[in-house]
């Protein structure tokens, strides 16, 4: 452990989709190094996809569960009990010296990430904390390698939402954008295929949900019946007639 009284340092650290060969150099280093790391989690005594990702890569015991309620939707009073209680392992840790605190997020922390509500809080309760991020490998960019779909190209616009905005959005980039892509498509995926169906663009739609995991599903998003887990993706590329059609 660090002396009190150093700086202190709250690290958001992105370690990708899941398959952990995505996580990156500088996300090992920093996990490896840190006096604390934590992992969200549904449950205690449940593994989480991130701690699997970090345990591929750190040696170390200093890894601690925190619980989040990822797919909690309706009841904020239990989403901000569990980022308070995140908060105040952070907090504790800070205050027992610790010098660097790791918060391991799937994908980028800047992107979706239950660390924005960690560090929301941790800043209030930690004096002069320094906050900052480590990108890593989003599940877009993962599904769009493993399926071999370009997410865009030339003057193409890129357009991500979570699905759980409802449909209403996801329609309106359909309409009005090339490549769109839906995050947390989950039990909304069978409506969702019907909007993509309607607006002629299922065709070349691409489904993932568990990527880089033992459970992985990639498939042609027409060949997709019923809901999804909650992780799911859903790329819908933008049309292309000709080779640099759009530059």
């Amino acid at each position: 452990m660090s002396e009190p009284g150093k700086t202190q340092t709250l690290v958001g650290v992105g370690v990708g989709p899941g398959d952990p060969e995505l996580i990156t150099v500088k996300a090992v280093r920093v996990l490896q190094d840190a006096d604390l790391v934590l992992v969200p989690v549904l449950d205690l005594a449940e593994r989480g996809r991130a701690e699997a990702t970090v345990l591929a890569s750190v040696s170390h015991d200093r890894i601690r569960r925190v619980v989040f309620a990822l797919n909690e939707r309706t009841d904020r009073g239990r989403r901000e009990a569990a980022w308070d209680a995140a908060a105040a392992a952070a907090a504790a840790a800070f205050a027992a010296g610790a010098a660097v605190v790791a918060f391991a997020t799937i994908g980028d922390p800047n992107v979706y990430s239950t660390f924005t509500y960690l560090a929301a809080t941790v800043r209030e309760l930690v004096d002069g904390l320094t906050v900052t991020t480590v990108p890593g490998i989003t599940a877009m960019q993962d599904l769009a390698a493993r399926s071999g779909t370009v997410l865009c190209e030339g003057t193409e616009t890129l357009t991500l939402l979570p699905l759980t905005a409802g449909l209403d959005a996801f329609r309106a980039a359909l309409a009005g954008h090339d490549t769109v892509v839906g995050y947390k498509s989950g039990r909304h995926l069978p409506e969702v295929l019907t909007a993509v169906r309607e607006a002629g663009r299922l065709d070349e739609a691409v489904h993932g949900a568990c990527l880089g995991l033992p459970d992985e599903d990639i498939r042609p998003a027409a060949e997709v019946t019923g809901p999804a887990p909650y992780l799911s993706v859903l790329v819908v590329p933008g049309k292309r007639t000709t080779r640099g059609g759009k530059l």
